[in-house]
């Protein structure tokens, strides 16, 4: 029953996702998924929770739906229409809601271990090569510049803050990105995380090499 479950969610969340541009297409959603069931793997988690908030998790992201008032109702009607227990539902809704990165200076609200290896899981995908791709793909979707080296990177207090920010790409590295291997939750999360880091510190180090040579 579980198994089913799952594969209906993630045939409805590629049909969802499938032609998306701005780096929250299925593949992303499928890489989260084997990542967090990959983390779990190495810890006493309840899995079937793991891989539905894996799976559901962006149905209701902000940044996707601006109309959206913090409440996964997508994910919500779709788990209801499969069957899932309420106790289920509840625990993936406390997830969902709680996931995303909202601001170097706002607390992380997950509780659960459950929770944690989701977020591990898709922070991994916001960093490395992978991340970087993102990164940009976003910043174009969203019509943002590449760089301006006028403008300097913010850490914002607040989600407010964060969720109205227009900087550039390049400053989203600073705000976020980096800030993301100090905050992974598990260990299989920071393990996987130092290589990915120190793959971008070596991307910036190169691009900032290849704006200021631009100058001669």
């Amino acid at each position: 029953m579980q198994e089913d479950i799952l594969q209906a969610t993630a045939l409805h969340v590629r049909q969802v996702f499938e032609r998306d541009s701005s780096g929250h297409d299925w593949w992303h959603i499928h890489r989260v998924w084997r990542n967090a069931i990959a983390i779990c793997r190495h810890e006493q988690a309840d899995r079937f929770v793991v891989e539905l908030a894996a799976l559901l998790h962006d149905l209701d992201d902000w940044k996707l739906n601006p109309s959206a008032d913090g409440t996964p109702a997508q994910a919500l009607a779709w788990m209801q229409e499969q069957g899932v227990a309420a106790e289920v539902r509840e625990q993936v809704r406390e997830i969902i809601t709680h996931l995303s990165f909202k601001g170097a200076g706002v607390v992380n609200g997950i509780r659960t271990l459950e929770g944690r290896i989701v977020q591990d899981a898709d922070r991994l995908d916001a960093i490395g090569a992978v991340g970087i791709g993102r990164a940009f793909a976003y910043g174009g979707h969203k019509g943002r510049l590449m760089h301006d080296p006028e403008q300097p990177p913010q850490l914002h207090a607040t989600f407010e803050q964060y969720q109205s920010s227009e900087g550039t790409t390049i400053n989203h590295f600073h705000e976020k990105l980096l800030l993301l291997k100090n905050r992974m939750n598990t260990a299989t999360g920071r393990r996987i995380a130092e290589e990915r880091h120190a793959f971008m510190e070596a991307f910036l180090a190169q691009f900032h090499r290849e704006w200021d040579d631009a100058d001669h």
